[in-house]
């Protein structure tokens, strides 16, 4: 790519600013290599970075591109070339296509019952199982006390004027797992107490944005895991 630009400086189309310049150069470059497909070219010794290696490549590269690099869905598109409605749909296959490796079961707290439906279909078109749908803090608890969930995804104000922030602080409290915040309030993140929002989605969403948030969250919950030190024997 450097080489390709000290020829021809022209060829870094800034439009989205250089970041998203440079994206797009080293993916048009990097797509213009055969090699580059081949899945069999190295081994990778992580369990999880296989996972990701098995993802058809343009689906691996929005979903990466949107959840690990941050991208809106605007620049995603211009760094791939496409329109925005094929990104939303190459991450959609890639949401499916890792969650065939790390399907869960899936809590949704949320109060509003057609943003509940709508994360209800997308965790279940995923391949996700819904354990069920708390629409309160008492609501939550008890649900997860029944089957602890693999995944979370939470709003924050809830419809008795209970905290969604509360009650994931109550559970984490018992046992580990990854949580996505989606809400209409992100400010009220910004106490400096757990849990810290690693995975923070802004309403109104994307549908494409939550799968590849989902997946991101519980992609990275394994990995940790994995590479965690074990302890001494």
């Amino acid at each position: 790519m450097l080489e390709a630009l000290i020829q021809d400086p022209e060829l870094l189309d800034e439009r989205y600013g250089a970041r998203a310049a440079l994206f797009r150069l080293f993916t048009q470059i990097w797509n213009s290599v055969a090699l580059n497909d081949d899945a069999e070219v190295a081994t990778l010794p992580m369990p999880p970075e296989r996972r990701l290696s098995n993802i058809t490549p343009l689906p691996r590269q929005a979903f990466l591109l949107l959840s690990l690099e941050g991208f809106p869905e605007e620049e995603v598109s211009f760094i791939l070339d496409i329109d925005v409605a094929e990104t939303r749909r190459l991450a959609d296959a890639a949401g499916r296509e890792l969650a065939v490796e790390i399907a869960t079961d899936v809590l949704i707290i949320e109060d509003e019952t057609f943003i509940a439906m709508d994360l209800e279909s997308l965790v279940k078109n995923l391949g996700h199982n819904v354990i069920g749908v708390a629409r309160t803090h008492a609501d939550a608890v008890a649900l997860a006390k029944n089957k602890k969930p693999g995944l979370i995804l939470a709003d924050i104000q809830l419809a008795d004027g209970s905290s969604g922030l509360d009650a994931v602080n109550e559970l984490l409290r018992t046992f580990e797992v990854p949580v996505v915040f989606i809400t209409a309030y992100p400010e009220r993140f910004l106490t400096g107490e757990r849990p810290e929002p690693a995975f923070l989605i802004s309403k109104p969403f994307q549908p494409a944005m939550v799968s590849a948030v989902a997946s991101q969250a519980l992609f990275f919950q394994r990995n940790s895991r994995n590479r965690m030190p074990k302890p001494a024997a």
